[in-house]
């Protein structure tokens, strides 16, 4: 019997090919960090084909990252049954093969962005950066210029982006400060600042705030392997994760774009250092900007020599940018319909990406797979595409379909990720420093105002408040009586007063 992993000559099986299935198909593992495609439309067996390909991996020490679209791939924790309904029908699979059918389970990590089917799993704003941010929120042009000056501010005074709140609170000092920012970034408009808070504000309400704060994920954490060497199967619950496709393709993006800035370079290793699977991948590419496919095209290209193997999942090849497609060295087509000329152009020209064999037409090969079958081309030697081949599909060792939430349970709380990330962590960053300058502010201009009203009384000024209108000298008394009360006062006794009052009326009456 074959084994699945061949150490010896570095590779791993994904299932048998020629007229009879008994030639193995491998994958060489130091040419799998050249990526690859598993397409084919729905009910052909490209998730059987994925769970096959990440347990070949993980046996190979490979640490797998992947998103379980439909809950059924988190059965990987655990091993398959003899007495499960597809047991006889994998048997007579495995034995056409020539493999040894060996039921095993699988170290698996459960993630879940709402910490409900796994491990929350969270980034930061900062670490998102505005470009994968205003994609998520769907801005203009314009609005995404904000989003820049926002983060660009944050980043020269200091202040932390580490959560909803702390962008929500940085977007409000923008808006009260837009006069002096424009002068210096360009214009902010208070109208674009509102629709990046309303943009917020709905992501909010969807529970999609829960993707950031602390502590975020550490790479480190994803690309483990296990006490007996094997690689790590992480499993992203995204069944919910699909009812807001944007949120789902942006997550995929930063954890990409992560391992692109953090990995170091390796060169060509043996193996890959970690494989990452994107289920629904055209999600990735509906409607995004041009820049956005530009920047996964380059990552594409250039996170080869940092050991990372991408594998796109997805109904059609057409799904794929043409500048992505290029970079997919390794291809797993399972069966194309073609019941419009749309989809039988697809069919040529999904064909048309194979190096041909002359045992027969890759075109109608394509077409007529069954299921648990696919058309595969896997690099050779040197890197060359290998020759088209019809291949039965291994079967899976671990179990297939869902499990049960005593189940998952279980699993989660016997890895050591939930101490480190159940509990969330809130310390100083923007929200909380612009609510202290705030309060800092207003405590000064009090001081100021004290200490000017104190240097009033100082000055022998009586208080009154501000508002509050001098008082008026009195018109009753005659100009005679005014004087004398005034140099009276200045004498400061009556008897001064009474005279000068006298010798006054005597010079009067004399005139």
């Amino acid at each position: 019997m074959t084994d699945v992993v061949d150490r010896q000559a570095n590779t791993i099986v994904v299932g048998g090919g020629g007229p009879d299935s008994a030639a193995p198909q491998r994958l060489l593992l130091k040419y799998a960090n050249r990526h690859g495609l598993i397409a084919g439309a729905t009910g052909t067996g490209k998730t059987v084909t994925l769970q096959t390909l990440a347990e070949s991996l993980s046996l190979a020490g490979v640490p797998v990252v992947l998103a379980d679209v439909k809950g059924d791939l988190a059965g990987m924790a655990y091993a398959g049954s003899a007495e499960a309904k597809p047991h006889a029908a994998f048997a007579e699979r495995a034995a056409r093969i020539g493999l040894a059918l060996d039921y095993r389970a699988f170290p698996v990590t459960f993630w879940d962005i709402w910490g409900e089917k796994g491990h929350p799993v969270r980034t930061t704003p900062a670490e998102m950066g505005p470009l994968l941010l205003s994609r998520l929120l769907d801005l203009t042009e314009a609005q995404e210029g904000v989003m820049n000056i926002a983060f660009r501010v944050a980043d020269e005074q200091g202040l932390a982006l580490l959560d909803l709140k702390d962008l929500q609170a940085m977007l409000v000092w923008v808006g009260q400060n837009a006069a002096d920012l424009s002068l210096r970034y360009g214009n902010v408009g208070t109208a674009s600042v509102g629709a990046i808070q309303r943009a917020l504000l709905v992501l909010e309400n969807q529970g999609g705030d829960r993707l950031f704060g602390e502590p975020a994920l550490d790479l480190a954490d994803i690309i483990r392997q296990d006490a007996s060497g094997k690689g790590v199967v992480n499993i992203l619950a995204a069944d919910r994760l699909m009812r807001s496709p944007r949120l789902y393709a942006t997550f995929l993006l930063w954890l990409l774009s992560e391992l692109f800035e953090q990995l170091p370079e390796v060169g060509d290793p043996d193996r890959p250092r970690v494989a990452f699977f994107f289920d629904e991948a055209h999600l990735l590419f509906d409607d995004a900007p041009k820049a956005l496919v530009e920047k996964v095209e380059q990552v594409a290209r250039l996170i080869r020599s940092k050991g990372v193997s991408l594998w796109f999942v997805s109904q059609n090849p057409a799904d794929i940018p043409q500048g992505v497609l290029g970079q997919l060295g390794n291809r797993i087509q399972h069966a194309l319909r073609a019941f419009t000329p749309k989809d039988q152009k697809a069919l040529r020209m999904a064909a048309e990406n194979y190096r041909a064999n002359p045992g027969f037409d890759t075109a109608e090969a394509i077409q007529h797979v069954g299921t648990g079958e696919a058309v595969t081309s896997l690099l050779e030697e040197k890197g060359v595409p290998g020759m088209v081949q019809r291949t039965l599909v291994r079967p899976p060792f671990s179990r297939m379909g869902p499990i049960s939430d005593a189940e998952r349970a279980g699993a989660m709380a016997a890895s050591a990720m939930g101490v480190k990330y159940t509990k969330t962590i809130d310390r100083d960053s923007a929200h909380e420093l612009l609510a202290r300058r705030t309060s800092e502010a207003a405590r000064a201009e009090n001081e100021a105002l004290f200490d000017m009203n104190r240097a009033e009384y100082r000055n022998a000024r009586r208080y009154r408040p501000r508002d509050e209108a001098p008082p008026r000298s009195s018109r009753g008394d005659s100009i005679v009586e005014a004087f004398g009360k005034s140099l009276a006062r200045q004498l400061g006794t009556k008897t001064g007063q009474a005279i000068v009052r006298g010798v006054l009326g005597s010079l009067l009456r004399g005139r």
